[in-house]
């Protein structure tokens, strides 16, 4: 209930507050979403099969987030920074995906 709770605090503080942020970290934000939003799909699936464990969630959680800001990072500084942004993307797009559809098959048994 606590991360529920944390996650419409946040969401709502977001919304009211319009927090900016800086030029420099732009680029590396939507990344940032989509390797989050990878660990929380994942952790749904793993509620779900009965195996999650709220350390490995959070360990999980940052070092998506860090390193995909890495390999953009990384991409950045070789002139390659959108090819690199782009297969973060994808990657972890068929992360999500895979999640969302293992999450509806036990939701739905379909």
């Amino acid at each position: 209930m606590i991360p529920a709770a944390g996650l419409v605090i946040g969401l709502v503080a977001g919304l009211f507050l319009h927090p900016e942020v800086p030029v420099g970290l732009q680029p590396y934000l939507p990344i940032a979403v989509i390797a989050a939003l990878d660990a929380i799909f994942g952790a749904l699936r793993a509620v779900l099969d009965g195996i999650f464990d709220d350390k490995v969630f959070v360990v999980s959680f940052l070092s998506n987030v860090v390193v995909a800001a890495l390999i953009v990072f990384l991409g950045d500084q070789l002139g390659v920074g959108s090819q690199l942004s782009t297969g973060v993307v994808v990657v972890l797009g068929l992360r999500i995906f895979s999640n969302v559809a293992s999450i509806r098959r036990h939701l739905f048994k379909a």
